[in-house]
């Protein structure tokens, strides 16, 4: 293969690392997992993320560390919500890049709650901005939209949630692209939550290929303030990949312009 070729053949490589950290860095909607609820934070209380999320694949690998995620109750049933992830990238065989990434806006918004025999429904419309330098791998270069629609219902100490969504995606060599995903996970106790979810993805680049997988996680709630979530999983089709996420969460009410503890204690995935 001549200079050009391989010149080609390492900005695939890198091309498609960029992609697949961007993936995970969007699909993480729902600490820890790919798939989120429809349920927002309750008015004048907050939750504030500070993790760590990776990717490995046969090209590298990439993430965000640390990775800081920011949610607020502003209005009855509706929550808004910011990341702010410093990324990192690692094509193999190269040097590692970091800098700060493509920021992430949204507004969860509940449309109806659960009853007895309906599920409770939610969207949670997303904006990715961005910021990060396209061209050192740490970002799309590109506004992307996300538009989801999530369901969840509870009974006892099961809960299973999921639902679908559709991204746009705007670029050069890149598609629009699909993303469907259920969970299930079970209060062992007030202290640990444990679930799991399976997930399947359209590609993404016009070159790419649909990929399913899992992700295995846990909730464990040190206080009624402080959360520590795990997950970790791999693709079963597509993409050799693996997901990883390790993330402090902290609950907070501010009624009456004072944070303090949030009364709900368990967090929500």
């Amino acid at each position: 293969m001549g200079q050009a070729g391989t010149l080609l053949s390492r900005a695939g490589r890198w091309r498609a690392l960029v992609v697949a950290g961007l993936l995970g860095t969007c699909l993480k909607a729902g600490p820890p997992f790919f798939t989120d609820d429809p349920e927002p934070v309750e008015h004048h209380h907050m939750e504030l993320y500070l993790s760590w999320m990776g990717l490995r694949a046969p090209g590298g690998a990439s993430g965000s560390l640390p990775l800081v995620e920011f949610n607020a109750g502003i209005l009855p049933e509706t929550q808004f919500h910011l990341v702010a992830p410093l990324a990192y990238a690692k094509p193999a065989g190269e040097p590692v890049t970091r800098g700060y990434g493509d920021t992430e806006v949204g507004l969860k918004i509940r449309l109806l709650r659960e009853t007895e025999v309906l599920p409770q429904v939610g969207v949670f419309p997303l904006v990715e901005v961005p910021t990060g330098a396209a061209e050192r791998g740490l970002g799309a270069g590109h506004t992307q939209v996300y538009l989801p629609l999530w369901l969840q219902k509870s009974w006892g100490p099961w809960t299973s949630y999921g639902g679908y969504g559709w991204w746009r995606n705007p670029g050069e060599g890149q598609r629009n692209w699909h993303y469907l995903g259920w969970l299930l996970q079970r209060d062992l106790s007030a202290r640990i939550t444990l679930g799991g979810e399976l997930f399947q993805r359209s590609a993404a680049t016009q070159d790419g290929v649909a990929s399913s997988g899992f992700n295995i996680g846990a909730i464990l709630n040190l206080s009624e303030r402080d959360h520590v979530l795990i997950s970790a999983g791999r693709n079963l089709s597509g993409d050799r990949e693996t997901h990883l996420y390790l993330g402090y969460q902290a609950t907070l009410s501010l009624e009456a312009g004072r944070p303090r503890l949030s009364r709900g204690g368990a967090a929500q995935p």
